[in-house]
């Protein structure tokens, strides 16, 4: 490739300096923003193309004016599209900082973060059942944090009864969309077969399922659940931290990253 490029630039005949910035920036819009941004470091043509409102305005998703409205205006004011991408593709918090949106710095899709406390968590106020645990990490995990040379880690020993009976994940959309799924929270084995990945000292992810919203408009209400009811046994040692909501490709390619 950077042989081709080399011999596209010499003085022998035409080269990537003589292609009009309108057909670079056409070439662009099948580009994915970080190619976008590697490219325009080619020439003057190319960078112009990259700068482009029209080429940026395709990356950013349909409803990103909604997303812009979490900021100060004076924040996104005269920026160009490329600026409010780059903008966006930081996490934004909101409701309290107790949830983050952000777009995926490849794909331009729209990715969600609900911390705990954004959650409605049943007895959360009872500290006979529930404590708040800061912690560096952000994942689900099993486990007790405590500081050791600095940085939180978990011990396993505190974790008790999540191997007994399963945990139900129930996810319904505004629309009559609806998933279950059921795991055991200690089952390594079934967690791979799953799609989930647990290993012991991480974080540990878990699918509630799929769903798939085709229009901004009407806005499609979202309701999940984790829930575990049986009096027969305790269970302890379970720290929540957040919810993700992320586009169903990036959740495995994530998945492939940890696995590797």
């Amino acid at each position: 490739m950077g042989a081709s490029l080399s011999n596209l630039t010499d003085n022998a005949g035409p080269g990537l300096g003589d292609i009009p910035e309108s057909c670079v920036a056409n070439v662009f819009l099948y580009l994915t923003p970080p190619e976008i941004c590697n490219l325009a470091r080619l020439n003057r043509a190319f960078r112009g193309a990259a700068s482009s409102d029209a080429v940026w305005e395709t990356k950013l998703p349909p409803n990103y004016l909604d997303l812009l409205r979490l900021i100060p205006p004076h924040r996104y004011r005269n920026l160009s599209k490329k600026d409010i991408f780059a903008l966006l593709s930081r996490p934004l918090p909101f409701d309290d900082g107790y949830k983050e949106v952000w777009l995926d710095k490849v794909t331009g899709r729209v990715c969600m973060s609900i911390s705990a406390k954004g959650l409605i968590i049943t007895g959360i106020d009872d500290r006979r059942y529930w404590n708040w645990v800061p912690t560096e990490e952000s994942r689900l995990h099993l486990g007790r944090f405590t500081k050791r040379l600095g940085r939180r880690v978990s011990y396993f020993e505190h974790t008790h009864g999540w191997d007994i009976k399963p945990v139900k994940f129930e996810l319904s959309t505004s629309d009559g969309q609806e998933a279950t799924f059921e795991c055991y929270l200690d089952d390594t084995e079934n967690d791979d077969m799953s799609g989930c990945h647990s290993k012991r000292g991480c974080w540990i992810d878990y699918k509630v399922g799929e769903f798939i919203v085709t229009d901004s408009e009407p806005h499609t209400e979202l309701k999940f659940s984790m829930k575990q009811i049986d009096c027969t046994h305790s269970k302890g040692g379970l720290c929540v931290d957040s919810v993700s909501i992320i586009p169903s490709h990036l959740r495995e390619q994530r998945r492939r990253k940890v696995i590797k």
